[in-house]
């Protein structure tokens, strides 16, 4: 059985999540080393940032589960 994408992404979230020093971790997501989103989280607004490469277009989240699916989206 081959492993789950999602969970792999929510992982991911979680850790930045988790970070305890308090400055706004960033993570990349790629599919065959080409990037395809940049997110953010800011622990002090507990708010992901989602910024999509190709169109630069940015998103704001506020929960886990839908970030992690909007990078799903992208990364298939």
């Amino acid at each position: 059985m081959k492993h789950s994408q999602l969970v792999a992404i929510i992982k991911r979230l979680e850790a930045m999540t988790e970070a305890t020093d308090n400055e706004v971790q960033v993570r990349r997501f790629e599919k065959e080393g080409v990037e395809k989103c940049t997110v953010s989280y800011d622990g002090s607004t507990e708010t992901f940032d989602l910024l999509e490469t190709d169109s630069q277009q940015q998103y704001q989240f506020d929960n886990i589960d839908i970030v992690a699916m909007e990078i799903y989206d992208l990364i298939q």
